[in-house]
């Protein structure tokens, strides 16, 4: 196991936060670090010079003594592998190659979300810069499900497509391809989802989660995958003297779109996913991606884009389209060079995450209920499983984030269609494995379809067959969860006060990041903090509060979709008495001054 590998693998072992013995989660609270990790966090500010709550959070994620410089600056340069190490990328890149040297028409299907919106744009980008005449299929959610289908691929066949690259989607759809094969086509699979044993038969399929792929990267996202080939096509270019003009296409300008997928994705922040997410954002912040831009500036983001951005402001924006819109929209926002074409995308991007917002909030109300139901029943249940024939498909997955969130297991969300079939998405946690959990169920023939990675995965079951499916997926996952709820603590980081939750210290925390999964967030907690005052604001039920400590310094903080919840009712009873709370730290630049705020995580009465 390498050093960025760690980050992933540390095992939660701090000390118990002092004088907190329930809490609005029902979490108990933990310092991060154990004596050992005090010990290291200490000697990196030693040996680095660090702040000490820069060397915490360090230490907090495993980072050894002399991994700390690669952390911190990761670079390509140091972390870009041979494209060659990844299973079939020679016949990729020259399958690739071919297309641009004869200029043949090539079709790309993409997948619905920000992933395959990403990597579709990234594709057709380069491929365009080269001459080769290039159009994009997203396929619709509801009229054709996810991943390649017949009808779509003799579409564009009969458009005249010659060759099939298939993104961030393929990786087990042998019917399709062999329709396609049977066409003349030529297939490219550029994906990273979990591989089934028997793969379909392709010119080539390059996914780091194959079965036999030894090239490490199975933590890359689609759009990382689509990088790394075409650093690989590039190169076989210039050596042809074919490849673009760095006006036309930059690699290191189309960053932006990498670090996008890999935030929105929720893939580990470790290794060459932190140099694409860290150097992705720099490109962001030049504002040069026209299409980016208009939905930045829509989603009102008045300071330089950080990693939390894009998976809150700027991912559910683009998801949007492909949830309950025109599935294209995002891949076109992020191609267009017309500013007023993506001022007109992004404003429909805005109004249909709007409306999605609305349809989400009953799917979930509903969702809940049968949630606890089902735990009234079975307090210990290892995985939740709804269903509903009122829910739009393209929120179920939100409806199973939810769910995971609220109670702290798997679960799954179904949309019930006319003909008795549930199409669902479902979420999991750190340490049980759901994409491996439904292949199993595919294979058995309990599912008629399905995949996704450990922390999310697709299926499609028979309505009638969707409690044969909870028992075999909560069989497969009953011990993981188990272990992970035995271990289910609300990591700290270090203590705050309001006083010192100052602008430099977002700058000295920010030379750690990014953040995201693998690479958490520092969380703070700041002790005994008079609640000053609570309101809602928002359709969502967020709760805006501003807190004091004793020495009357205050810090404005903001909890999620918190109204309603037990950490929503203890900060609004909690008015004018101290409450201990944690969360993460933030920057909020309205009225043109930048200031800390804190997002609420959980809070708890002192004592």
């Amino acid at each position: 196991m390498n050093d960025f590998e760690s980050i992933a693998a540390r095992p939660s072992s701090g000390r118990p936060f002092p004088g907190v013995s329930r809490t609005a989660s029902g979490r108990a609270w933990a310092y991060r670090l154990d004596e050992r990790g005090e010990m290291l966090a200490s000697a990196l500010a030693q040996a680095h010079g660090l702040p000490d709550l820069v060397a915490r959070v360090l230490a907090g994620r495993g980072v050894a003594i002399d991994a700390v410089e690669g952390f911190m600056t990761p670079r390509l340069r140091d972390l870009l592998p041979d494209p060659d190490t990844l299973r079939d990328m020679q016949p990729a890149v020259d399958r690739l190659a071919q297309a641009v040297h004869s200029r043949e028409p090539v079709a790309i299907f993409g997948d619905y979300d920000v992933d395959g919106a990403c990597s579709s744009a990234l594709l057709a980008s380069f491929l365009e810069a080269c001459g080769v005449p290039v159009r994009i299929h997203i396929p619709d959610r509801i009229t054709e499900g996810y991943g390649p289908n017949v009808q779509a691929i003799r579409a564009l066949a009969e458009d005249g497509a010659r060759l099939l690259v298939s993104v961030d989607c393929g990786t087990a759809s042998n019917e399709p391809f062999a329709e396609a094969r049977r066409l003349g086509l030529d297939v490219v699979v550029l994906d990273h989802h979990q591989a089934p044993e028997a793969l379909p038969e392709v010119t080539a399929l390059v996914n780091p989660n194959r079965q036999d792929d030894l090239s490490g990267l199975g933590h890359l996202c689609a759009a990382g995958v689509v990088f790394v080939t075409l650093v690989g096509l590039n190169r076989a270019l210039r050596n042809a003297g074919q490849a673009p003009a760095e006006e036309a296409f930059s690699l290191m300008g189309a960053l932006d779109l990498v670090a996008l997928a890999t935030v929105a994705d929720v893939v580990p922040l470790i290794g060459l996913n932190r140099a694409f997410v860290r150097q992705g954002l720099t490109v962001m912040r030049q504002r040069g991606r026209i299409g980016l831009t208009a939905l930045l500036d829509i989603a009102g983001l008045e300071t330089a884009p950080q990693a939390w951005h894009l998976g809150f402001l700027v991912g559910p924006r683009i998801n949007a389209g492909g949830r309950i819109g025109d599935a294209a929209l995002g891949a076109k926002l992020l191609m267009t060079h017309d500013p007023g074409e993506a001022q007109r995308i992004a404003g429909e991007l805005d109004q249909l995450n709007r409306a999605r917002q609305a349809i989400e909030q009953d799917a979930v109300a509903e969702a809940v209920a049968q949630a606890e139901a089902a735990l009234h029943h079975d307090t210990q249940a290892a995985l939740l499983v709804t269903s509903s024939p009122e829910w739009h498909p393209g929120i179920v997955g939100l409806a199973a984030s939810r769910l995971k969130e609220r109670f702290r297991r798997p679960a799954f969300a179904f949309a019930v269609d006319e003909a008795g079939m549930a199409t669902g998405s479902g979420r999991s946690i750190i340490g049980a494995d759901l994409g491996r959990a439904v292949r199993a169920a595919v294979d058995a023939g309990i599912a008629r379809k399905g995949g996704g990675h450990a922390m999310a995965a697709g299926a499609t079951v028979s309505a009638d067959a969707l409690g044969t499916f909870a028992a075999y997926i909560t069989e497969r996952l009953a011990t993981d969860v188990a272990d992970a709820a035995d271990n289910d603590r609300l990591m700290l980081d270090a203590p705050l006060t309001a006083a010192g939750a100052q602008v430099a210290l977002m700058d000295a925390l920010d030379q750690a990041g990014p953040y995201g999964a693998g690479c958490p967030e520092p969380v703070f907690a700041l002790q005994e903090h008079r609640i000053v005052s609570v309101r809602e604001v928002g359709s969502n039920g967020h709760l805006r509060a501003r807190l004091a400590d004793g020495g009357g310094a205050t810090i404005d903080a903001i909890a999620f979709r918190a109204a309603g919840t037990d950490l929503g009712n203890l900060i609004q009873r909690a008015v004018g008495t101290p409450l201990h709370v944690c969360g993460t730290l933030s920057r909020n630049a309205w009225g043109g001054r930048e200031r800390v705020e804190m997002r609420l995580i959980d809070a708890a009465r002192p004592g």
